[in-house]
C-alpha cells in the first residue's frame, strides 16, 4: 500500500461562486485520484457558516483543506482567510487560493494574510493535484495507523 493511499478522505471545503470552475475543480480532483471528500459552498457567508459548523453546518465535518475563490459574493474570500486566520480554532486549516489574477498574492501578503498555496485559474492540472497530495501527506503525517 502506497503512503497517499493510507488514512481517512481529506474532507475539502471548496469555496467557489462559479459552478462551472466548481466542476472543474472537483474533476481534477477525482482525475488526480486524491482521496477526498468535497463540500460545496457558493459565498463567504456560507463559508464561515460551514466552518464554524453553525446553522444548517451544524453537522458539517471539520475542513483538512479550504480551496477558497477570493470573489464572492456577499462575503468576499479575502475576508474569510482573514477571519479563519484570526480565529485560533481555525489558523491551523491550510488554504489554498483560488484566483484569476496575480495581483491576488501581493494583496494578501501586504494585508499579512498567510496561505499554503495560491493557483491561477484555470488551474494546471499536475501542479494542482501535486499541492493537494503534498498537503494530504503533511497531514497524514499527524495519524497514527494501527500496525
Amino acid at each position: 500500500m502506497n503512503n497517499d493511499a493510507v488514512g481517512r478522505p481529506m474532507e475539502i471545503l471548496l469555496v467557489e461562486d462559479d459552478l462551472e470552475d466548481a466542476g472543474l475543480t472537483i474533476e481534477t480532483l477525482r482525475e488526480g485520484e486524491v482521496p477526498c471528500r468535497v463540500s460545496l459552498v457558493r459565498d463567504g457567508d456560507e463559508a464561515m457558516e460551514f466552518i464554524r459548523r453553525q446553522g444548517k453546518y451544524g453537522r458539517a465535518p471539520r475542513p483538512d483543506l479550504i480551496l477558497l475563490d477570493l470573489n464572492l459574493p456577499r462575503k468576499n474570500g479575502r475576508e474569510v482567510l482573514a477571519e479563519v486566520r484570526s480565529d485560533e480554532s481555525l489558523r491551523e486549516i491550510p488554504v489554498v487560493v483560488l484566483t484569476a489574477s496575480r495581483t491576488h498574492r501581493e494583496i494578501l501578503e501586504s494585508e499579512n494574510l498567510y496561505v499554503e498555496d495560491y493557483m491561477i485559474k484555470p488551474v494546471d492540472v499536475p501542479q494542482f493535484i501535486s499541492v493537494v497530495k503534498s498537503l494530504r501527506r503533511y497531514l497524514l503525517s499527524d495519524v497514527i495507523v494501527p500496525s
